[in-house]
């Protein structure tokens, strides 16, 4: 039982510091300050953001495309302070889970989770290393995202199993649920493809874009993956129509999530059960603020509070319907 115990509570801390560390980077990018170092994993040579003059001096010798700036260093120096320690808390997971034969059938997800955060560091890398390329910052987005979920889909199991909001196996919401998810997770992509492409402001306005329902767009060049290497993307290098395109699409795809997810919502609060009714008007009220706070941010001209609460929320509603699936399926 005590073992139970720790790895729930580490499998809870994990889960709480995804979060914080989805959210710190959603700060850090949207501040421009992804290329605040310019190596990786250091900071202009430096386990911490040089301060000496001397050590100034340096950086900028070695880089000296990129002079030092220390606000936007540091921002993204404490994103990999964090993201280091929840790199350690889940190798933790995975070394309880190995060395103890009573955790032996609970060995796979705390496996993958290692393989993952693994694989999430080399994103951090080549995000750093290639310039901000689009691909790589939309796929690292996505890995934080998964992390999150896989995290809190352990942390329901775990609790589960103790007897805490055990599944009522509801197959009839269960497809809907799924398809939810991959709307969510799609229209999730397309908006870190908006925030790694500059095209947040594309649209100046809302409901219409650029004063009409239809404006030109170039979706060929918005969403060409690979660009080769050398590229520099910070600020973005896309023209306006095809910027045009990538905002257009992210609202567009808006629309068919707020739908669908409002639809799973109503069939959950629907459905009599309790569990199920809470968590349907969760999903629901954070739909509501998700788009509310996605119309700020153009009537706002994206105002940094606003952005990263989108991004914040957007992971908020994940949690959500991975909630909603743990409670269509059945208890273990």
């Amino acid at each position: 039982m005590r073992l139970d115990s720790a790895l729930l509570n580490l499998t809870r801390s994990a889960c709480a510091l995804t979060l914080i560390v989805i959210v710190l980077g959603a700060y850090v990018r949207l501040s421009d300050a992804g290329l605040g170092c310019p190596d990786w994993p250091g900071c202009y040579g430096k386990l911490v953001v040089p301060t000496a003059t001397d050590q100034i001096n340096e950086a900028h010798v070695a880089y000296p495309e990129r002079p030092l700036a220390p606000a936007k260093a540091w921002k993204e120096m404490v994103h990999r302070y964090v993201a280091g320690a929840l790199g350690i808390l889940i190798l933790i997971m995975a070394i309880m889970v190995w060395s103890k034969p009573s955790l032996s059938d609970r060995r796979i997800l705390p496996t993958v989770l290692l393989c993952l955060v693994v694989f999430q560091s080399l994103l951090g890398m080549w995000t750093v290393t290639l310039l901000l390329k689009p691909i790589i910052v939309m796929l690292h987005l996505l890995g934080g995202l998964t992390l999150l979920a896989l995290l809190y889909w352990s942390v329901l199991r775990q609790q589960s199993r103790r007897g805490l909001f055990i599944g009522t196996g509801d197959k009839a919401l269960l497809p809907l649920v799924i398809v939810g998810l991959a709307i969510l997770v799609m229209q999730v992509a397309l908006g870190g493809w908006t925030s790694a492409n500059y095209a947040a402001l594309a649209c100046p306005d809302f409901p219409t874009c650029q004063g009409v329902w239809w404006p030109s767009m170039d979706f060929n060049e918005g969403f060409m993956l690979w660009r080769g290497l050398g590229v520099d993307y910070e600020g973005g290098v896309l023209h306006g129509s095809a910027r045009t395109a990538i905002h257009m699409t992210h609202r567009i795809g808006a629309l068919i999530t707020f739908i669908t997810l409002l639809w799973v919502a109503a069939c959950a609060i629907k459905s009599g059960k309790m569990l199920l009714r809470l968590t349907g008007g969760v999903t629901a009220a954070l739909l509501f603020a998700q788009v509310s706070l996605g119309i700020a941010n153009i009537k706002l001209f994206l105002p940094l509070s606003v952005a990263v609460a989108h991004n914040g929320v957007a992971a908020l509603l994940l949690l959500s319907l991975v909630t909603l699936l743990h409670h269509c399926l059945p208890d273990d």
